[in-house]
């Protein structure tokens, strides 16, 4: 299978989780990986990928991808028998930490990265203010023309979906105090996108 199948709002975002990427990246997670789409475009940048989900029907549909050096386990990434702490350069969370405690989901997250690994994360919030309603409505001719582009948004069967409680300045303040440093994006198609790297010197080879 091919990695860019379908479109929808967060496949729009995979090139912006791909591209971040560090060099030398030994060890990738893809937490909440569904069916193993961006896991699969992670592959040409990391020497292995492990994707994690508790669905089972995704995790089905994910090992249908045929990578060497692809791996996806089915389980909850906040099971701290799941995942070793500290073994990923570089971990992923596409539209997932909202179907979870914020702050453990964002504490275990850091946990899974190894020193001077780097964490994306691609989130949803939800409008509080009159601002928040503004940028959300620009969002939508951005969505008509990107999805006219690719025939129409597209999300995988059976694909777990759950509303985001936290509103935008929640998160953005929420993510400096627990992330500091990390860089913030609101973005158009009603998501945002935090980078942050951990401290700690990575691996012999990385940036």
């Amino acid at each position: 299978m091919t990695a860019q199948e379908y479109w929808n709002h967060n496949v729009h975002y995979h090139p912006v989780v791909v591209d971040a990427v560090p060099e030398g990246c030994r060890a990738a997670l893809d937490v909440g990986c569904g069916d193993g789409l961006l896991a699969a475009r992670l592959v040409t940048r990391a020497e292995s990928v492990t994707g994690v989900d508790r669905s089972a029907e995704m995790i089905r549909q994910a090992r249908k991808r045929d990578a060497g050096n692809l791996t996806f386990l089915e389980g909850d990434y906040l099971d701290g028998a799941l995942l070793d702490e500290g073994s990923f350069d570089f971990v992923s969370a596409v539209a997932v930490i909202h179907h979870a405690p914020f702050d453990d989901a964002i504490g275990r997250l850091v946990g899974l990265l190894a020193p001077g690994g780097r964490l994306v994360v691609v989130g949803l919030a939800h409008d509080h203010t009159l601002l928040d309603r503004v940028i959300s409505g620009c969002g939508v001719p951005a969505h008509l023309l990107t999805a006219f582009r690719h025939g129409g948004g597209q999300d995988p069967a059976d694909m777990p979906v759950e509303d985001p409680i936290m509103t935008w300045g929640e998160v953005r303040r929420s993510t400096a105090h627990l992330l500091p440093g990390r860089r913030y994006r609101r973005r158009l198609l009603w998501r945002y996108t935090l980078v942050w790297e951990k401290p700690g010197r990575m691996h012999e080879g990385g940036p």
